[in-house]
């Protein structure tokens, strides 16, 4: 097994291509771009390439900045919500 090769997780059937492959505790792991997840390489199977589909998406590491920007780009927008016309209820 070597990266780039399309393999199928036999459990799920999840399909993927190999992205990394490493050595530890004396046993292989193979990481899978579907899912980013490692997984020791006698559950894996060699699948077909017809099987694969393309990961669309790609998930985007947040910084500390970026955080800090989507925390106050929600704090700006909780002050522009206007509460005074709004009643108190209960459900009781």
């Amino acid at each position: 097994m070597k990266v780039g090769d399309v393999c199928k997780y036999i459990p799920t059937s999840t399909v993927g291509k190999v992205t990394g492959v490493r050595e530890r505790d004396g046993r292989v792991w193979a990481c899978l771009d579907r899912t980013g997840l490692w997984y020791d390489v006698s559950v894996l199977s060699a699948a077909d390439p017809s099987e694969y589909v393309e990961v669309a998406y790609k998930y985007r590491e947040k910084t500390v900045d970026s955080a800090m920007e989507s925390l106050e780009r929600l704090k700006a927008e909780a002050q522009e919500i206007d509460i005074s016309d709004m009643a108190a209820t209960s459900g009781g």
